[in-house]
């Protein structure tokens, strides 16, 4: 099966116009895809392609337009230039070798110490000439670095391999792998209604049987519907049952109180996120007041339904729960709207079709700017009641509730 877009490690080459970007992109990967020119600006928006890069596996490079594009329509490839960076696990600033050190490597190499993003700085066109003050300087900030030449596939090929042992991929918390032992019995309640993929499951569905097989737990996989049947025919209690988020009600009801019990929508978050930050994002809702805006992030695009979750449901449970009236605003992509800083509370999706170190930077990004955030699941258990129950299996998580409540209280 492929790899999921949202599991590749993401490379991207970023670096003023003409710097060799697109040559390199190519070389690296072996084929022709990103247009090259002598032409400053030839690269518009970004050029995607996966490769498989051993022994790091399965990953995706972008290719960017250059960071020193100055006119109208410049500038505002440059801005999609730097939203694209937050997407990245590693990148590989490019600097022409007999060139200088310039303010834009400077600001780049900055924002990515400060998102954690680890980089290596690539001296180009090194069969032009090197700028040996430039290779001083590189090291005397202590920065990796590689001379290349797109024409010596030997120097491509040492990039390659430095990309392997720099970029390495971050940590991941296992969805529900470290939740079960062997010989556990796990339930997966999945239901099938209008907004269930016709002919598959959803990718925490699927990567939670693959983990509990991997832990060599047993997974027995039902509907709603036929979970109290599924109960009763064990003859011993299940180690845990996840359920759909939307389905929480009635599973909560059937699930006895000794059997742990949580979502796919709060291992995702944990899985994918911080749960600890989006549950602290809870505590936004006995603040909100009439009037107030709410931003509904959604990572991907997708065809919505009649009764969407997060055009109709959520507001209209959001609404009821605390008595207000709220002006919700949808915004699907991987950036946040230009006037972010008008909305109380961000409810984010649950990020499945981006990577971890994306949804942390999203999570960072909401942070920085002092707007709590919860995803969907965390949302949509706290407004049905079942928080703490579903936070119960995550200690830290239960102690962090915990706090809050005392402090409510």
């Amino acid at each position: 099966m492929r790899t999921p877009e949202s599991y590749r490690p993401h490379l991207i080459f970023v670096g003023r116009r003409n710097a060799g970007k697109s040559s390199l992109f190519n070389a690296f990967i072996g084929s022709n895809i990103a247009i090259v020119s002598d032409h400053p600006g030839t690269t518009t928006d970004p050029v995607y392609k996966s490769m498989e890069l051993l022994p790091m596996g399965p990953i995706t490079l972008i290719d960017t337009a250059g960071l020193d594009d100055e006119d109208t329509i410049g500038k505002l490839r440059v801005s999609k230039t730097l939203s694209t960076i937050y997407k990245a696990d590693i990148v590989c600033v490019v600097v022409e070798g007999n060139g200088r050190w310039s303010e834009y490597e400077e600001e780049v190499v900055k924002d990515l110490k400060k998102r954690e993003i680890p980089f290596v700085i690539v001296l180009s066109k090194s069969d032009l000439g090197i700028n040996e003050s430039l290779v001083e300087y590189v090291k005397s900030c202590k920065y990796p670095y590689s001379i290349l030449s797109v024409k010596d596939e030997k120097s491509i090929d040492d990039l390659r391999k430095m990309i392997v042992s720099i970029g390495s991929k971050p940590y991941e918390p296992p969805l529900i792998e470290d939740l079960v032992d062997g010989g556990d019995f796990v339930v997966l309640v999945v239901p099938i209604d209008l907004e269930a993929p016709k002919g598959r499951l959803i990718v925490p569905q699927v990567e939670a049987i693959r983990e509990c097989l991997d832990a060599e737990a047993i997974p027995i996989v039902t509907k709603e519907r036929e979970l109290r049947w599924t109960l009763e025919g064990l003859k011993s209690k299940p180690k845990l049952v996840v359920t759909d988020s939307q389905a929480i009600m009635k599973v909560m009801a059937d699930v006895p109180e000794d059997i742990p019990l949580t979502t796919f929508s709060i291992l995702e978050a944990r899985h994918k996120g911080d749960l600890l930050e989006l549950v602290r994002g809870l505590k936004a809702i006995d603040k909100l007041e009439d009037g107030d805006y709410i931003l509904i992030a959604e990572a991907c695009n997708h065809r919505t339904l009649a009764d969407d979750i997060a055009r109709v449901k959520i507001p209209r449970w959001l609404e009821n729960f605390t008595g207000k009236s709220l002006n919700f605003e949808v915004h699907s992509g991987r950036e946040y709207p230009n006037d972010v800083q008008k909305y109380k509370m961000i409810l984010h999706c649950g990020g499945c079709v981006i990577t971890r170190r994306m949804m942390l930077e999203r999570i960072r990004q909401a942070k920085e700017i002092g707007i709590p955030i919860v995803n969907y699941g965390v949302i949509i258990s706290y407004l049905h009641g079942a928080i703490p129950r579903v936070l119960r299996v995550f200690p830290e998580v239960m102690m962090e509730w915990e706090s809050i409540n005392a402090k409510r209280i």
